[in-house]
């Protein structure tokens, strides 16, 4: 797996970024894809941070976790817009980690709902080149279509200041707070909401990504107890 660039400060990091965003493609379904990774990450001041990618087939459930470790004195400053420079090289180890290589990737961040089109789900895709989507639990750039309804599986566009198609806002269970769905790479903005749609989520997280969140919080806590 290729190793993933650390840029030297944010100038090259944004370059870096609106040269990928070039080559991030918005068309693909990800209709008869089983086996996805879904990425977590956490981290507490002082510790390593820790990622998961927890392999999950759609009909079998879960198989695998992998795991990534990347020392504090290592990682990317924490800015936003600028996770994937921070995370991403701790979720390539995690995948790296895994028994079988995934047909797609579900990452906690966005996709291209990114001030320069290239949130981690979107760097990751092109960076490994897979197909990818960005659910993320906050709104980081763009604005909603409409109001968003309290009903379970509800969604709302969720556009650029120009107006452009980012993804959507989606919510996944009656009256709790959104989620913001983005393609990353080679996925078209509805197949992103529709293959969310197929996921089992008996919370608020698909259940992949609830999965990956409590294995991020576990190995955090094993580093610290």
């Amino acid at each position: 797996m290729k190793a993933f660039p650390k840029p030297a400060d944010l100038q090259e990091a944004m370059t870096l970024q609106r040269s990928l965003a070039e080559k991030v493609v918005l068309e693909g379904s990800l209709e008869g894809v089983q086996r996805i990774a879904a990425l977590d990450a956490s981290h507490k001041r002082g510790k390593p941070l820790v990622a998961v990618a927890v392999l999950y087939h759609l009909e079998k459930g879960p198989l695998a976790v992998g795991l990534g470790v990347v020392p504090e004195e290592d990682l990317f400053p924490y800015i936003p817009g600028f996770l994937s420079f921070r995370e991403a090289p701790a979720y390539l180890q995690a995948l790296s980690g895994l028994p079988e290589p995934p047909e797609a990737l579900m990452v906690d961040g966005q996709g291209i709902a990114h001030p320069r089109g290239l949130g981690i789900a979107s760097h990751l895709g092109v960076h490994l080149d897979l197909p990818s989507i960005g659910v993320a639990k906050r709104l980081l750039y763009g604005r909603l279509e409409g109001p968003l309804p309290r009903e379970a599986g509800s969604a709302v566009r969720l556009l650029s200041p120009e107006g452009r198609p980012l993804g959507y806002a989606y919510r996944s269970r009656t009256g709790v707070k959104p989620l913001f769905i983005s393609p990353g790479h080679r996925v078209g903005l509805e197949a992103a909401l529709a293959f969310v749609r197929r996921l089992p989520t008996r919370f608020r997280l698909p259940e992949p990504l609830r999965l990956a969140h409590l294995e991020a919080g576990r190995a955090l806590r094993r580093l610290d107890p």
